[in-house]
């Protein structure tokens, strides 16, 4: 269950990085390098950044 959870939140916060930090950005790189600099922000900042962008979502589009 807690692998489950921890999926989850991976697949949430990489989704709240695109859409807060890098949205409307162009990012040149690897597709490697671009893959876990997302990752490891989501990770470490995903608790502030999904709800951030849950609301952006809500209200903004």
């Amino acid at each position: 269950m807690e692998m489950l959870v921890f999926i989850l939140y991976c697949v949430l916060s990489y989704w709240a990085v695109g859409q807060t930090i890098y949205a409307n950005k162009i990012q040149i790189g690897s597709m490697k390098d671009i893959f876990l600099t997302r990752f490891v922000l989501g990770v470490l900042l995903g608790l502030i950044l999904i709800p951030v962008a849950i609301l952006k979502k809500l209200f903004i589009h």
